[in-house]
């Protein structure tokens, strides 16, 4: 009797290991297939990115010949090279810049918010940088005109204040907006929903702001500043790409860093967080500066780009699912494929004619992106 009961003692442990290694084994596939996928979605950003060097209203540079000028085949002269090094990749390269930067601040966000609503544009980042647009398009209020003088020597003294004066406006207009939203969510309470209910007032009180500007500006600033709203990754140019394109490549690794604790509040709540030694609140306003930081940074240049920041999680999501270590990086790569493969489309579809990249986003990725829900709402029944 005690013989037949040690077997089987043996045998269910024997069973469990083998669970065990089950478990194990379907983890490591699961995760080998989300790197391919990531690759994949890496490797097609980068296809289209060499695609998109060649399109254009040049009769000169067909796209065979800019991808030998670009693999070193071929040589340019100097109008070739001025449009492919100076007009054609600072766009491509601000594209994947914004595609990482919004898509990642929106998975920042949704996960420390607990709320798959929220993105960088929902919660007053993309309505303090319309007022601090507005207000330097129709009253002419720059924030520069004060820095001016506190910054106007050594190497700075040849910074034109004046030509980024909206630049500068729209960036600090939205940090403010988010250090009230921080702040207003803590008087109130030191959860998720303060931050998101204060933030979506923060958003109309902006709007309505702007719309009363926008009554008393002329037909000319309301052209300008609807212009600025739709968003364009042609205003900033190659050294402004680049310096922007290094400060978002510079903060991703903080971004990854904070995918701990969002795998443990999103395991359990803010409850469980705290037993394994996380601080929500500490955690939700590091990652609402960082994101805002990152949002910030990116529309100060091109205007308001939206919808990427809250379908780029999304649909990555519906892949990879919600272990945030895999999924920041992989929304990243998800969101520089969405904003390129719009730009790009709203460069040919219509073509010499650009349509703005943030009216093409929402006109490709809202269908696609209620396809991608109602498709695995099905799968889940």
């Amino acid at each position: 009797m005690v013989l037949r009961e040690s077997e089987n003692s043996f045998a269910n442990q024997i069973m469990e290991i083998k669970g065990m290694e089950s478990i194990t084994e379907r983890h490591v596939q699961n995760g080998r297939v989300q790197i391919a996928i990531m690759m994949v979605i890496a490797s097609a950003t980068i296809l289209m990115g060499l695609f998109a060097m060649g399109v254009g209203s040049s009769e000169q540079l067909d796209k065979l010949l800019t991808l030998e000028i670009i693999l070193g085949i071929s040589e340019a002269n100097s109008l070739q090279s001025d449009i492919i090094w100076q007009l054609r990749f600072p766009r491509i390269l601000m594209a994947i810049t914004c595609g990482v930067a919004l898509a990642t601040a929106g998975a920042l966000m949704q996960g420390c918010l607990g709320n798959p609503l929220v993105s960088p544009l929902t919660l007053g980042v993309a309505s303090g940088a319309s007022l601090g647009a507005a207000l330097a398009i129709v009253f002419g209020l720059h924030v520069t005109d004060f820095l001016a003088p506190l910054l106007n020597y050594g190497p700075l003294e040849r910074l034109d204040f004046a030509s980024i004066g909206i630049v500068v406006n729209a960036f600090i207009f939205s940090l403010i907006v988010v250090a009230i939203i921080i702040q207003l969510g803590r008087m109130r309470s030191i959860s998720a929903e303060s931050y998101i209910l204060v933030g979506i007032a923060i958003t109309f009180i902006c709007g309505a702001i702007v719309s009363t500007i926008q009554y008393f500006a002329s037909d000319a600033e309301i052209s300008q500043l609807t212009h600025w709203s739709f968003g364009s990754l042609s205003r900033p140019d190659l050294s402004q790409t680049i310096w922007i394109a290094a400060v978002i490549i510079s903060l991703m690794p903080i971004a990854i860093v904070f995918a701990w604790d969002l795998n443990s509040m999103a395991l359990g709540g803010d409850d469980f967080a705290i037993s394994t030694g996380v601080d929500p609140q500490i955690t939700r306003v590091g990652i609402l500066v960082l994101s805002a930081g990152m949002t910030s940074i990116v529309i100060a240049f091109t205007g308001l780009i939206g919808f990427v920041g809250l379908a780029a999680p999304h649909m990555t999501r519906l892949v990879i699912g919600n272990d945030y270590r895999k999924l920041l990086p992989c929304s990243a790569v998800t969101g520089a494929f969405l904003v390129l493969l719009a730009d790009t489309i709203g460069r040919t579809i219509f073509a010499p004619i650009i349509i703005p990249v943030g009216v093409m986003l929402s006109v490709i990725g809202g269908p696609f992106f209620m396809y991608l829900l109602l498709a695995n709402r099905g799968m889940s029944h």
